[in-house]
């Protein structure tokens, strides 16, 4: 997220200043971790539109009608939605996608969490603009004593080398750069293999890199990795013991906004059981 130049500015991830918002809202997020956060500031009345991935909170998103995915849009049912707000994310929504809803909606909110941090800012752009920077702050507070927690717990964590997998055929991870990357840090989690020239990276599973490696984490998301897909990495790469294979779940690591404090709380969590 960038840094504000003035305290009370409200700046987003593409450099925008915006102002609070006036008047009627009707926001539309193109981001699931978004929309969730946006329920989580009391802001759920407001939000006309959201992606078919937006599932979090099910019990209310459920009353939305989904304008498609992050990817592809229906652009006739944004248009009959009249917003004043979109929000996207620089990594999962397509620019092309975006410019072309800019002439429909006046103003795009533009995000990009890349630290675990960077929800504090996060927290406050989106409060600040929407009349909400009391519930901004609550967040803040309960993001700060998740965060102190984890780091206290980390003390007492050796570090590993781990591989994140996303995908199968072809084995696909992260990088150092990403968001999933910055969290596993907190518990002394570094990556055995990165690329410096791709976020998500294929990975070469050689001999060297797998022996190294003293966790071999499979997450739930994008691919949704299951126990069978464990026993056959542990047949193909014949890896002992396979304690060091563990599912992950992906929003969990993934998510940020509001997800983060309890991904933090759940991170915590497998580290002391990977641990003991």
């Amino acid at each position: 997220m960038k840094k504000n130049s003035h305290p009370n500015e409200l700046i987003d991830a593409q450099g925008t200043v915006h102002l609070p918002a006036t008047g009627e809202l009707r926001i539309v997020s193109l981001v699931p971790s978004i929309t969730e956060l946006l329920f989580a500031l009391g802001l759920g009345e407001h939000i006309v539109g959201r992606t078919a991935y937006c599932i979090h909170p099910a019990e209310k998103v459920a009353a939305i009608r989904p304008i498609g995915g992050t990817k592809v849009v229906n652009m006739p049912r944004i248009s009959a939605l009249h917003a004043t707000h979109l929000i996207v994310n620089i990594d999962e929504n397509p620019k092309e996608i975006v410019e072309e809803l800019a002439a429909l909606i006046p103003n795009i909110i533009v995000t990009h969490p890349l630290t675990v941090r960077d929800n504090l800012a996060l927290y406050q752009l989106l409060g600040g603009i929407f009349g909400k920077q009391q519930q901004a702050e609550n967040l803040c507070l309960s993001f700060g004593q998740a965060y102190h927690a984890l780091q206290q717990a980390a003390q007492a964590l050796p570090k590993k080398q781990v591989l994140y997998f996303i995908w199968k055929a072809p084995w696909m991870g992260i990088s150092h750069e990403t968001y999933i990357a910055d969290m596993l840090h907190l518990v002394n989690w570094e990556l055995a293999f990165s690329s410096e020239n791709m976020r998500y990276p294929v990975l070469n599973l050689d001999s060297e890199l797998l022996e190294k490696t003293d966790l071999f984490l499979f997450s739930s998301e994008p691919y949704h990795f299951k126990d069978s897909d464990l026993v056959e990495f542990e047949s193909d790469f014949s890896i002992t013991p396979s304690s060091r294979l563990q599912l992950i779940d992906g929003e969990m690591l993934s998510w940020y906004g509001s997800r983060a404090i309890q991904g933090m709380r759940y991170l915590q969590e497998i580290a002391r059981k990977l641990h003991s």
